[in-house]
């Protein structure tokens, strides 16, 4: 069947968008596997004393922002390629979506480093009182606990509702005058919910460890099917009693 020369272009153009955010999805995981793998790979896990302390934490921070586009990336491809398409046809089209994802790492950079500030004071914390550290399942039964009573939060269905209409995210943001400044504040709000939505979940991977790839595949797959699939709302509510159920049964182990 012929297809007209304007509707060939934005297929072609959403095909090498999709095909270069797949890639990039497909490197952070190789990038992770490989650091987990190598002599490099104790600052993925969030232990201390491993390193100085301003090398800790800049690893760290790398090593996150490389976990969040294994696995978040994929659920937000429906925003950015939508925003793609409606930018395609200004002059530096590239550089808008690369300034969008560039807001969108940047908020979930800035929570990583905040968990593991967080994190340090639990560690201090556990350093500080023994009876804590006789008991550690009370951190990640807490952490499980948290996650899921997060889940039944009107405030994360707020947040969800908005990464799952990206067609009316990207309309209500995006008017076009100052182009750079509204890409790149687009992909701050955009992270912004989508920490909202999912920071609980982010707690818990924390918890487990940036190298452990089959917590990630079934987190970063939950969240997809959660923010994509028409019946992804249905999830919300029975991983919350799953979260819940999990952290009864830490603590009580």
């Amino acid at each position: 069947m012929f297809t007209p020369a304007h509707l060939r272009a934005p297929r072609r153009d959403q095909a090498i968008l999709g095909g270069l955010l797949v890639a990039l999805a497909a490197s952070a995981w190789l990038a992770l596997w490989l650091w987990g793998a190598s002599p490099y790979g104790r600052y993925l896990h969030h232990e201390g004393g491993v390193g100085p302390l301003p090398v800790e934490a800049s690893l760290f921070a790398a090593g996150w922002v490389l976990m969040i586009i294994a696995m978040m990336l994929p659920s937000s491809v429906p925003l950015v390629m939508m925003f793609g398409l409606l930018v395609r046809r200004r002059r530096r089209p590239g550089a808008l979506v690369a300034l969008l994802l560039a807001g969108y790492l940047v908020v979930w950079a800035a929570f990583g480093l905040g968990a593991w500030v967080l994190d340090r004071g639990i560690h201090a914390a556990v350093d500080a009182l023994p009876w804590l550290a006789a008991h550690p399942q009370l951190i990640i039964g807490t952490t499980l606990l948290v996650a899921g009573l997060w889940q039944f939060s009107p405030f994360r269905d707020r947040c969800l509702d908005e990464c799952r209409s990206p067609l009316g995210f990207v309309m209500n943001r995006w008017r076009g005058v100052s182009e750079r400044r509204e890409a790149f504040a687009m992909g701050i709000a955009h992270g912004a919910f989508c920490v909202g939505c999912c920071w609980s979940l982010m707690l818990v991977m924390f918890g487990v460890g940036l190298a452990n790839v089959a917590a990630m595949l079934v987190l970063g797959g939950l969240t997809a099917v959660e923010k994509n699939l028409p019946s992804g709302r249905r999830l919300t509510h029975p991983l919350g009693v799953f979260l819940v159920l999990a952290a009864v049964n830490a603590i009580a182990s």
